[in-house]
């Protein structure tokens, strides 16, 4: 009860940091992070250039300043979609911000924090290092406990009211050789859950 209860405070926190981070506008000059979870060949920093730009494949170039990262993820989603069997998951972080606003982006703190949530040996809320990645922060949980759903992990990104992107990871999959040539980057607020797995899973 003690552990979901600071889980549950863990939570509300995420999503005060990410309401922020939500009203940062991306400016030209500022370089992100742009993955794809379906086709990690694709994975890049991408420059904003002056005429408020960027260039990714299979979408050309594509208008960045002025909006959120949730509003550029969702451009490049719609983009590339078309090069994919089922809509793909497109997360993009801000590494370095050169606009009028960078002050306010929460990402320019020393750290960022990730909550660990579910069956884990080590759960609760982890500062880490701007650019740790999905399996670097489950390395951190010192493993799983043996009831949790290894095939149904899931990365919660808290977006702008209150909403999250989830995507589910088959992490027994990647224990067992599945490729994976780029982890995903977490970012601030990004809660991991690994869930209990039920009676014949």
């Amino acid at each position: 009860m003690k552990y979901l209860i600071t889980a549950l405070l863990a939570l509300v926190a995420a999503t005060t940091l990410a309401t922020a981070q939500s009203r940062y506008q991306i400016s030209p000059g500022d370089r992100l992070s742009i993955e794809v979870l379906e086709d990690p060949a694709l994975n890049r920093e991408a420059l904003v250039l002056p005429d408020g730009r960027l260039s990714f494949p299979f979408a050309g170039t594509v208008v960045a300043a002025g909006r959120t990262v949730e509003e550029v993820e969702t451009a490049l989603e719609g983009a590339i979609a078309p090069n994919f069997a089922s809509a793909p998951n497109v997360f993009v972080t801000v590494q370095s911000a050169e606009g009028s606003l960078a002050g306010d982006l929460p990402a320019a703190l020393p750290t960022i924090t990730v909550y660990m949530m579910g069956e884990v040996e080590s759960p609760g809320a982890k500062d880490l290092l701007p650019g740790t990645t999905f399996l670097q922060a489950m390395a951190l949980t010192g493993g799983m406990t043996r009831f949790a759903a290894q095939n149904r992990v899931q990365l919660r990104r808290p977006l702008a009211g209150g909403r999250s992107q989830v995507v589910e990871i088959n992490f027994r999959a990647l224990s067992n050789g599945a490729a994976l040539s780029r982890d995903i980057v977490l970012g601030e607020g990004d809660v991991i859950l690994v869930p209990e797995r039920r009676l014949f899973e």
